[in-house]
């Protein structure tokens, strides 16, 4: 995506709105100074430009019963293209995994993954990551507990 020119008002939005996804059009063009008609132009610009990727919910893993997460550092045995997209399509099948990074130095991949429990956890890790194609190995850390969990940018 090209960079994107935003002014004063843009920022606004695009600060409310990823504060609060659910705000109504009224609400949000009121804090940014706006009337309706032309906030929610502005909004579509900006969910057109790339700017706004999508809305979500921010549900709580435990009232899924997901008690467990999991950073898992992922060696592949080549870093050929072809093999890197592999990889990336094999996670992207997996529902357990929720985040996939390619990194630059001795890890390739970084995996958050959830899982119900520890015992479903390794289950899914013996049988769905390390034994991947072209997976070399996989360093797990179980997640004590989280500090700072913030969606998006700093706007």
């Amino acid at each position: 995506m090209a960079s994107i020119n935003f002014d004063a008002i843009d920022l606004k939005l695009l600060a409310e709105l990823q504060e609060n996804g659910r705000i109504t059009n009224v609400e949000l063009a009121t804090k940014v100074g706006l009337t309706a008609p032309p906030c929610l132009r502005r909004m579509r610009t900006l969910e057109q430009s790339g700017a706004i990727r999508g809305y979500h919910a921010e549900i709580d893993p435990a009232a899924m019963g997901y008690s467990i997460m999991v950073f898992a550092m992922v060696s592949l045995k080549s870093q050929a293209e072809e093999d890197l997209r592999g990889f990336e399509a094999h996670v992207r099948a997996l529902p357990e995994v929720r985040e996939c990074h390619m990194l630059n130095g001795e890890i390739d991949f970084i995996l958050k993954i959830v899982a119900h429990d520890l015992q479903t956890f390794q289950e899914f890790l013996t049988s769905k990551l390390t034994s991947a194609p072209n997976v070399s190995s996989v360093k797990t850390s179980l997640t004590i507990r989280t500090a700072k969990d913030e969606p998006g940018v700093p706007v």
